[in-house]
């Protein structure tokens, strides 16, 4: 088992986290015993690890303070949390519906929080945490960049690594990813330095991540 980056193993074309906690969830996901449990991180289910199989070194460590927006139900936090063994993640999500599965998971991990709230407002949960080390934005919405932006300037630490997930037909379902994915690189640019950028085919279909440094 090789670990290609912080907290992240390969066996084969497969990527695990170690398991922070024992998983009874009954979701199938595959799992390794070797002392301790290694889960299966499935890049067609979540964009950071499709990112990280294809090469991306996304700057995160053990003991970060990230947050995360558009948690979801909670797959790609789940092995967030994981790798942050001396760390804390804040998971933000605005749709009540998935929140339930989010809960779910945060229940049986103590180093991951979760809000009920719209990352388009960062003010209403600003006294739930301050600066962060790390910055990680999955939402698919039209704005979605300008989201990311307001809330690395409420809450990134300077010098602080974030990821952006572009969903392309998300910002514009006319013209081709190619062009929206250079259209966000323009806008990040004036705030941010662009350390790395990876398509996510074959895994996820018109989809992109930009790891930025502030």
């Amino acid at each position: 088992m090789q670990e290609i980056v912080p907290g992240v193993f390969k066996i084969g074309k497969r990527i695990y986290t170690k398991s922070l906690i024992r998983e009874q969830t009954g979701s199938g996901e595959n799992i390794i015993k070797d002392g301790v449990e290694f889960r299966n991180w499935d890049p067609f289910h979540s964009k950071l690890a499709s990112a990280i199989i294809k090469g991306l070194k996304p700057n995160l460590h053990e003991s970060d303070v990230v947050l995360y927006l558009g948690a979801a139900s909670g797959t790609t936090i789940s092995h967030i949390s994981d790798i942050l063994t001396k760390g804390f993640v804040f998971g933000v999500e605005f749709a009540s519906r998935v929140f339930r599965d989010l809960y779910l998971v945060a229940e049986k991990r103590p180093n991951l929080a979760i809000i009920l709230e719209d990352a388009n407002h960062p003010e209403r949960y600003s006294r739930f945490l301050s600066s962060v080390d790390f910055l990680y934005q999955d939402i698919a919405q039209k704005n979605q960049v300008d989201i990311f932006i307001k809330n690395a300037e409420f809450f990134l630490k300077e010098n602080g690594f974030s990821i952006l997930c572009v969903k392309s037909r998300s910002i514009d379902v006319v013209k081709k990813p190619k062009k929206v994915f250079s259209h966000v690189r323009s806008e990040l640019e004036k705030y941010f330095a662009i350390v790395d950028f990876r398509t996510l085919e074959p895994f996820q279909k018109d989809h992109a991540i930009f790891l930025v440094k502030r």
